[in-house]
């Protein structure tokens, strides 16, 4: 289930995005995405059911809640909750989803292989860092260390 360089730069071609399952804790890794996306100016939408703002930005509960609707889903959720939201993302018509694995993030082989079957653009299993440009130094180095390993996304 390996990843496309054109879905990775197709998704990172949209304005609003929403980042689901971004964290109420300040030092988490999902905040430092959140921030450096704002930076870079993506409109970036808050999801998280036990947080009602993230950064003086309100939050919304879950996908199909977000108004006006987000173009695309970067899904930060354990484990456990990556399929549903993945299903929810579908529901509310989110056709370009991200999900980000991590040490114990959101990547479930069957979710993933069913929302392509409905047509949705899936980026599984990829840190945004790797593609996003003028990213620090590491994760060059990172993405380097995919491409030795045989895991970085292929070109077309």
């Amino acid at each position: 289930m390996k990843n496309h360089l054109a879905d990775i730069a197709a998704f990172l071609r949209l304005k609003r995005i929403a980042l689901v399952g971004v964290s109420r804790q300040e030092r988490d890794f999902s905040r430092v995405l959140w921030k450096d996306l704002r930076e870079r100016g993506y409109d970036v939408v808050p999801v998280n059911p036990q947080a009602e703002e993230i950064d003086g930005q309100r939050c919304f509960e879950r996908i199909g809640a977000v108004q006006p609707p987000a173009e695309g889903a970067l899904i930060m959720t354990p484990h456990d909750r990556m399929a549903a939201v993945m299903r929810e993302c579908l529901q509310a018509g989110v056709r370009n989803i991200w999900l980000y694995k991590g040490a114990v993030g959101s990547m479930d082989a069957e979710a993933v292989a069913s929302a392509r079957a409905e047509g949705a653009l899936v980026v599984a299993g990829e840190c945004p860092f790797m593609f996003l440009p003028d990213a620090s130094w590491y994760h060059g180095v990172h993405a380097f260390v995919c491409k030795l390993c045989g895991v970085y996304p292929e070109a077309g």
